[in-house]
């Protein structure tokens, strides 16, 4: 029981197994019919197969993140579920009312290497659709928000710098390797904005005394 009580925050990760389901349906059934995400910087922004690096480093990073914060600090992991798991499921609401996708990527690859190998599973393990707000943004921004505002790392500067070339660096691979449209991740950044809003800068303890004093007041009259 005492070890039940000590990691029982750990149930929170079985939404992960729920958003995996929920965007499997979706992969498989928006296929050829979907409204084309597509800005005129897209077409300025040249593909680069180096940056498949970042881009797969992305499932490490964000790992790591959860994982950290989960067996370290309790609070900062329930700060950095909120934010997860509330713009992923934005993220699944959008893709199932409004089917999206696009044609950014290139027909075939000038170059033959590891790089452009590594593109090509990504390619065929990721169709081309659901897009936005790109969860790769998404969730880079929420790893190293986690990072830069929890006392955890409030003497480790380097990993907080380190964070923060990773998740620049995965962010840009999006838009590199053509997996993601500038608008993806503009509305990924919008996005996350709004909740870090919601989750580092509501004081939501006064908001709660505030609301039980109310409710004593309205009972003791």
């Amino acid at each position: 029981m005492k070890r039940y009580q000590e990691y029982k925050h750990f149930w929170l990760l079985l939404y992960f197994p729920i958003y995996l389901i929920w965007f499997y349906r979706i992969e498989h059934s928006v296929t050829r019919y979907f409204h084309v995400i597509h800005t005129p910087i897209d077409n300025l922004i040249p593909f680069c197969e180096f940056f498949i690096i970042p881009y797969l480093l992305w499932f490490g990073y964000v790992a790591w993140g959860v994982i950290y914060f989960a067996m370290k600090n309790k609070q900062d992991y329930y700060r950095l579920c909120a934010f997860l798991f509330t713009g992923m499921t934005v993220f699944l609401i959008v893709s199932s009312l409004y089917p999206n996708g696009h044609y950014l990527r290139p027909p075939y690859f000038t170059r033959n290497n590891i790089f452009t190998t590594l593109c090509q599973f990504i390619y065929s393990h990721d169709t081309a659709t659901n897009l936005f707000p790109s969860i790769h943004v998404y969730n880079s921004i929420g790893i190293h928000l986690a990072v830069s505002k929890s006392e955890s790392f409030s003497n480790h500067r380097k990993t907080k710098i380190i964070s923060g070339v990773l998740a620049t660096s995965i962010i840009l691979s999006t838009m590199f390797v053509k997996q993601h449209s500038v608008f993806d991740v503009l509305t990924a950044f919008l996005l996350a904005f709004v909740m870090n809003k919601v989750v580092y800068q509501t004081n939501w303890a006064s908001i709660f005394a505030e609301k039980e004093r109310v409710q004593e007041k309205v009972f003791l009259k």
